[in-house]
C-alpha cells in the first residue's frame, strides 16, 4: 500500500508541475508599426471572432466580446479583449499580450482554451506581434462584462490543458519555400489560422495531423467545412484570390455564414498578399 501511495504521490506531483502554465517572459524590444499592426489585425481575423454579434461599420472595432462558438465540448463565448482596463485587456503589458498569443496563457496564469487559436499564432514575427500590440492600444473600450463559457463538466477544469499542449501544440516546421509561397504558408497557417476550421480534430479537439486543410465537420454539428487542398479543391489560383477579396466563387455564389467573415477580412489585404495565399493553397492541392 505504500509504495502505491509513493506512485500515487510520484503522479500528482508529476500532473502539477506538467499542467502548470509557463510564465516566462518573452520580451520584444523592437519599434512598433501600428500602420503594419492595423494590417495583422485583417490578416488575423481578430474582429471577426471579438467583435459583438451584429456589429455594423464602426462598431466592429470594439472588442466586447459575446459571440458564440459551438463545440463538442460545449459552448465557447468570446470575451472582452477591447481596451478597458476593468472589463478588457487594457491593463495588460506588451508580455502578457505576446504569452496570450504565443503561449495561450494568461496574465494570472490560466491555460486559454485553444478556441482561441494560440496553436496558430505561435508562429507569429516578433515584429508583427509588437505592431498588432500597438494598433490594439488604438481601438475603443468597453464596458461589456465577459460572458462565461458553457461548457460539459469535464471540459470546465483547465489545467489539463497543460496536457494537451504538451501532446498538441508542437511548433511549425519551417519549410523550404520561395519567398512568395513562404509567404502564403505565414498568411495561411499562421495569421489566417485556416485549417483551425478546414482540418478535422480528433476527440481531444487537436488538429488532425493527416488530411490537413482537407475539410471539417462544423463545429455545431451541422453541415460540413469544404476542403480547400487535395484534387477535390479544383479552383485555379486567380479564383482564389478574387474569392478572398470580393467574396464571388468561380459559379458566382457568395460566401456567406462564418466565411463572410473571414472575407472581410481578406479583402482588407494587398493583391499580392491574396495571391500568395492562393498560390499556397494550390500547391497543397497538387
Amino acid at each position: 500500500m505504500r509504495f502505491f501511495g509513493f506512485l500515487l504521490c510520484v503522479a500528482l506531483v508529476g500532473f502539477y508541475y506538467a499542467t502548470t502554465p509557463s510564465m516566462r517572459a518573452e520580451s520584444i524590444t523592437l519599434a512598433p508599426d501600428p500602420q503594419n499592426g492595423e494590417y495583422i489585425y485583417f490578416a488575423a481575423g481578430c474582429g471577426g471572432c471579438h467583435t459583438a454579434p451584429n456589429a455594423k461599420e464602426d462598431a466592429k472595432k470594439t472588442l466586447s466580446g459575446g459571440q458564440t462558438f459551438p463545440s463538442p465540448f460545449g459552448t465557447f463565448v468570446a470575451p472582452n479583449v477591447s481596451m478597458h482596463v476593468d472589463y478588457g485587456i487594457g491593463a495588460w503589458s506588451q508580455d502578457d499580450f505576446v504569452r496570450a498569443l504565443r503561449q495561450g496563457i494568461s496574465p494570472d496564469g490560466r491555460h486559454y482554451y485553444p478556441a482561441f487559436p494560440y496553436t496558430s499564432y505561435q508562429g507569429m514575427s516578433d515584429q508583427d506581434v509588437v505592431d498588432l500590440w500597438s494598433y490594439w492600444q488604438t481601438l475603443p473600450s468597453s464596458e461589456e462584462k465577459s460572458q462565461v463559457h458553457d461548457l460539459s463538466v469535464y471540459a470546465k477544469w483547465r489545467r489539463p490543458l497543460g496536457i494537451w499542449k504538451m501532446m498538441f501544440q508542437s511548433a511549425p516546421d519551417p519549410q523550404m519555400l520561395d519567398a512568395e509561397l513562404a509567404r502564403g504558408e505565414y498568411l495561411v497557417n499562421t495569421l489566417g489560422h485556416c485549417g483551425e476550421c478546414h482540418t478535422a480534430r480528433n476527440v481531444f479537439g487537436a488538429r488532425s495531423s493527416k488530411n490537413i486543410f482537407m475539410g471539417a465537420q462544423h463545429p455545431n454539428g451541422k453541415g460540413r467545412i469544404p476542403a480547400i487542398a487535395g484534387d477535390k479543391f479544383d479552383w485555379i489560383a486567380a479564383d482564389i484570390a478574387e474569392y478572398l477579396k470580393s467574396g464571388f466563387t468561380p459559379d458566382y455564389d457568395v460566401a456567406g455564414g462564418l466565411m463572410a467573415e473571414v472575407i472581410e477580412n481578406t479583402s482588407q489585404l494587398s493583391d499580392q498578399d491574396r495571391m500568395a495565399i492562393a498560390n499556397y493553397l494550390k500547391v497543397l492541392a497538387n
